[in-house]
């Protein structure tokens, strides 16, 4: 190792404003916003929740795309997102974006122009979100503003006149610097490419491994650590509740678990793979999975969080559990040398029980190849359209043949403890003619699969007769019985 690679193998390092930046001394579990607010005096940024849900701290990073050709820039939630977690990349934010010259970015004075803003208070997170639509096409339709807009609130305009800022952001002037060329352009590129390590990064209580072996052995000799991802969800545990964590040891760094590899036994995501990147795969090979897609969380989160987190959280509520419970998914699981599969629905125990081992982690989520005879529908129910926790959510995978159910697998969640099948429901359809008599049968077995719990999201009564509405509705959009209005809530 070279005098400069042990200089820095201690530092986070990142670019800000084209500049490199190297800190030392900052906690492990410090935010980026905590950073940007409190050591670097940005105060742009701003915190409305601190959670991931308001959008106010949106902040944007460039990484480097797998090939090293090109940089690809997205918005992340600032307020949940540790500081370790950002080494090698480029953070921007609204501070970033103003012209040498004075000259505000497009999207900024787009905002202006429009009116996009009263209070203040969200708009710089609003500016970043349309400032990462805008790396990517600055002309967009409005289909997409709304959807880059979806992780952020506004309690004053309506929202109306920043969606037409997205709309107009594209008719201004090409700027100096933060255009459509900018991800690349050679300087950044190179940039960047010189952050590249050749060592793993190594912090007080906290250790970036580059290789799963490297990710196996650190686990092994410190069980009690605690892995992390995106930090989507072990963010809120030092933001909201306040928690001393254990070491960490960072799966993201570990370029295997960073790639989805597709092969005659399906589709296999890695542990790092994040959440954007693993639904637009699966939305790929299933078009029924595009409103989950569309509907999971926001595109902050999205762009943090993983699929493999998702599944290792476990939560009931977790709308990647049925989905891929439908789907017969598979996971790998690493303790050491020793690597074993099992079925994503045996994987949970109980309400937040697991059958993992001391030491062991989860590798990936394999998915079998698309099947064209068998359709895939996942569905969701919750209070608001965007960045809401679901109510009710079904993954469903149907084979009809002939106009007979030849197989069919249900997966609900937020009906029982766990995300799990509806054996009862399989029942009553499989052999059975593909009828709307069948799909209520179905509807009406399910009382015999849940007993689902009443709290703030919904009761009881309720979970079961939505969760009854949603096999009504896989039946009508797969039957040819006629078109199906959908609201945001469902069929209506």
């Amino acid at each position: 190792m070279s005098r400069h690679s042990r200089e820095h193998q201690g530092a986070v390092r990142f670019l800000l404003d084209g500049q490199l930046v190297c800190e030392r001394a900052v906690p492990c579990t410090m935010t980026v916003l905590e950073y940007l607010r409190e050591i670097r005096h940005r105060t742009g940024t701003k915190e409305g929740c601190a959670e991931g849900d308001c959008g106010a701290c949106t902040v944007v990073l460039g990484e480097l795309a797998a090939d090293g050709s090109r940089i690809e820039y997205r918005a992340i939630n600032s307020c949940i997102r540790f500081l370790p977690t950002i080494d090698g990349q480029e953070l921007l934010t609204v501070e970033s974006l103003q012209d040498p010259d004075g000259a505000l970015h497009p999207v900024q004075q787009a905002m202006v122009d429009c009116h996009g803003s009263q209070c203040g208070f969200c708009t710089p997170g609003f500016v970043m979100s349309l400032f990462a639509l805008y790396l990517d096409d600055p002309h967009p339709a409005r289909e997409q503003v709304t959807q880059a807009l979806s992780g952020n609130l506004c309690r004053c305009t309506g929202y109306r006149p920043i969606i037409e800022a997205g709309l107009r952001m594209g008719d201004y002037p090409r700027p100096a610097r933060w255009h459509r060329d900018a991800p690349t352009d050679p300087q950044r590129v190179a940039a960047l490419q010189g952050l590249r390590r050749q060592e793993p990064l190594r912090l007080q209580g906290f250790f970036a491994p580059h290789t799963v072996d490297e990710l196996a052995a650190a686990l092994t000799d410190a069980p009690g650590a605690q892995l992390l991802a995106g930090g989507t969800d072990v963010g809120l545990w030092v933001t909201k509740q306040l928690r001393e964590l254990p070491d960490l040891i960072y799966v993201s760094a570990v370029e295997e678990l960073r790639q989805v590899r597709r092969d005659d036994t399906g589709i296999r995501i890695g542990a790092a793979v994040t959440l954007a990147e693993a639904w637009r795969v699966l939305a790929g090979a299933w078009s029924g999975l595009a409103q989950m897609a569309r509907r999971f969380a926001s595109p902050p989160i999205r762009n943090s969080g993983t699929l493999c987190g998702n599944l290792a959280n476990g939560s009931p509520i977790g709308d990647g559990l049925p989905v891929l419970i439908a789907l017969g998914a598979q996971i790998e699981l690493r303790s050491g040398a020793q690597t074993r599969w099992l079925s994503l629905e045996q994987w949970y125990l109980g309400y937040q029980k697991k059958d993992l081992r001391p030491g062991e982690f989860l590798v990936s989520v394999q998915v079998p190849p698309p099947d064209p005879r068998t359709w895939v529908a996942a569905y969701k129910l919750s209070k608001r359209s965007d960045q809401d926790i679901s109510a009710v959510a079904l993954g469903a995978a149907l084979r009809v043949e002939a106009g007979v159910v030849r197989e069919v697998r249900l997966a609900f969640g937020g009906m029982a403890g766990i995300a799990r099948r509806a054996e009862a429901a399989e029942k009553a359809l499989t052999g059975a003619a593909w009828t709307a008599s069948a799909a209520e049968a179905a509807a009406l077995a399910l009382r015999q699969d849940f007993q689902p719990l009443g709290d703030m999201r919904a009761s009881s009564a309720y979970r079961l007769e939505a969760a009854g509405n949603l096999l009504r509705r896989l039946y009508v959009e797969h039957s040819g019985a006629g078109p199906v209005r959908v609201d945001a809530l469902g069929p209506v």
